[in-house]
């Protein structure tokens, strides 16, 4: 039974094993937990029940990646979006006066617009359509992304009226345990400890502990909550024609998202294929999409592919027993979560900050001397972390590479479907204009 599985996951293709990816699931879960408290915390204040969506992001976390590991066998986790929640609750919900009920109706037809595309090979085609030197720009873009966020989080960055951003408080002890977490993660790294991240964390919050710096806050949770959420969405509302603006706003910036993730993931993992395209696409989206309509029928905003997925392939994550790993780490949270508590951003933060720093590595593969490839990439990587969205960078990329390849005169070595791409991101600036 083992060594069958080894081979379905494809073991020896990937020079992997049982602990290494059970180590890296882990570590994408502990990079990620943060979900289960704050998508609640953002979707409640639509007057969604607290429990039903904290259990709900529980088990649509725990569909989707094991899905993805089963079926696609990548080392991609899901769950509920962070941005596409916001808009969820904010712009949806609060900004509209649309009902939740039919807010989740648009998730869930989102999804099945996704579904629809994915088996008529539309996703595959625009992500074959992205210009393959701009991979390494996404992942570089998308590396610089979480390490922003991580420095963020950890206050070791904060805002600033006069610059934008500026150095924290080097003496808060929050400051002082996230530097001691990139110091301990930094050696461990050096020695190529495969667990480093996962050490790096538990040993920062271990510290914290020791230092009074964490809070434990113990609560219950009765899973059968989510009753108070499931099947009560209502899709025929989602059909009016003011919905229409809403679904669109679901199904571009997932679908775009999802694609820049999907890119940085697999590039860093080294699982893009010789002639530069993504096997089995059309499995990764149908897991992911399948997330989506479950995740509306449940209770959540639009589940989508995870970035602190990097997390675990830095610590040599290669297959879908990761994202299985992952999958089964959230089911077990729905029970534990609530008595264990958050984890604390000063232990996590670190983990964020480093893989950040691994992913821009492949930067150093961008074609630098080549003004045609040079610029989108250049674009791409500094859009992302700037703009704190992954659709947007990816935006500028694709519209400067194609404007670039026709007034070079080389629009014909492109694909068609390249120039669709770039009207569609400009299409998308002119509706968030308007």
């Amino acid at each position: 039974m083992r060594s069958r599985l080894e081979r379905y996951f494809r073991f020896a293709e990937h020079e992997t094993t049982w602990r290494t990816e059970i180590l890296a699931g882990v570590t994408t879960f502990v990079t990620m937990a943060y979900i289960i408290f704050v998508n609640p915390t953002i979707l409640s204040e639509t007057g969604m029940p607290l429990a039903a969506v904290t259990t709900a992001t529980c088990l649509c976390a725990a569909f989707g990646s094991i899905l993805m590991g089963a079926l696609a066998n990548y080392p991609l986790a899901l769950a509920p979006g962070m941005g596409l929640n916001a808009y969820f609750t904010y712009t949806v919900v609060k900004g509209m006066g649309v009902p939740w009920q039919t807010a989740l109706g648009a998730v869930f037809l989102s999804g099945v617009i996704f579904l629809l595309l994915t088996f008529g090979g539309i996703r595959q085609k625009l992500v074959a359509a992205i210009p393959y030197q701009l991979h390494s720009a996404v992942a570089g873009g998308i590396g610089l992304f979480i390490a922003f966020i991580g420095l963020r989080e950890s206050g070791i960055i904060v805002p600033s009226a006069a610059t934008t951003v500026t150095l924290g408080n080097m003496h808060s002890p929050t400051v002082l345990l996230a530097l001691f977490g990139i110091a301990l993660t930094a050696v461990l790294q050096a020695y190529h400890v495969k667990a480093s991240m996962l050490i790096g964390v538990l040993g920062t919050m271990l510290v914290g502990i020791c230092c009074g710096q964490m809070h434990w806050h113990p609560s219950t949770l009765n899973p059968l909550a989510i009753r108070d959420t499931a099947f009560h969405l209502d899709v025929r509302g989602a059909l009016h024609m003011h919905a229409l603006e809403i679904i669109f706003v679901f199904l571009f910036v997932d679908l775009f998202d999802n694609i820049g993730t999907l890119v940085a993931v697999t590039e860093r993992a080294g699982l893009i294929s010789e002639d530069h395209t993504i096997p089995r696409l059309d499995k990764i989206f149908f897991a992911d999409a399948s997330a989506t309509v479950v995740g509306s029928l449940a209770g959540t905003s639009t589940v989508t592919s995870y970035i602190e997925s990097s997390s675990g392939v830095a610590a040599g994550g290669r297959t879908g027993v990761t994202a299985i790993v992952t999958g089964i780490l959230f089911f077990i949270a729905l029970f534990v979560a609530p008595i264990v508590g958050a984890l604390p951003e000063f232990a996590t933060a670190p983990a964020l900050i480093l893989v950040g720093a691994l992913m821009v590595a492949g930067a150093a593969r961008i074609e630098w001397n080549e003004p045609r490839v040079a610029i989108p990439a250049f674009l791409t990587l500094i859009m992302v972390p700037l703009t704190y969205s992954i659709a947007t960078g990816l935006s500028f990329g694709i519209i400067s590479f194609a404007a670039l390849e026709i007034a070079t005169g080389r629009a014909r070595r492109q694909h068609w479907m390249l120039y669709l791409l770039a009207a569609l991101f400009i299409a998308r600036f002119v509706w968030m204009h308007t």
